[in-house]
């Protein structure tokens, strides 16, 4: 967040800077007000340049094997612009670069599940989806495997058919 600040700042010192030398080759062309407007408009459409890009270019950055199963798209009253074009916030990502499966138990997939947020760390969650039964359960210090690998003291929540993550999941193969 202090880098985008950063940025911004020198966003506008770079437009501001470029309007006074402009401003100052033309006199009398260029009203003094400009300079400081240009600043400040460089530096608005910056940071919502900032905003709006965050999750194409976190998208772009996750390795080949992470699915976006989940977008949160928000609006704000004091953003009114997001009525129109609401503002990703947070992504729930299926990493497959973790799935594994077990044989006794094909049905079931063991894989992360990586939260991710705007100005927030991401959190990655091993999670077990059973795609047969639409449910999942995310392994925690309660939880053990069994001889045939069977999950023991899961908590296993249900989800709807349509679920977007545990479709993410058990699209896997």
């Amino acid at each position: 967040m202090i880098l985008e600040f950063v940025a911004a700042a020198a966003v506008g010192l770079a437009v501001g800077g470029i309007v006074h030398l402009v401003r100052r080759a033309a006199p009398g062309r260029i009203a003094p007000w400009a300079v400081p407007a240009g600043a400040g408009a460089a530096m608005i459409s910056f940071a919502v340049y900032m905003e709006y890009s965050w999750a194409s270019r976190t998208v772009a950055a996750l390795p080949d094997q992470a699915v976006v199963a989940s977008q949160n798209a928000i609006n704000s009253w004091y953003r009114p612009w997001t009525y129109l074009f609401p503002l990703t916030n947070r992504m729930i990502v299926v990493d497959h670069r973790f799935t594994r499966r077990n044989d006794a138990h094909p049905d079931q997939i063991l894989t992360a599940v990586v939260m991710l947020g705007r100005f927030e760390p991401g959190r990655q969650i091993p999670v077990v989806f059973d795609c047969a039964e639409n449910r999942r359960a995310e392994l925690d210090a309660e939880v053990q495997f069994g001889e045939d690998g069977a999950l023991e003291g899961a908590d296993w929540r249900d989800l709807a058919d349509d679920d977007p993550i545990l479709r993410a999941a058990c699209r896997s193969g």
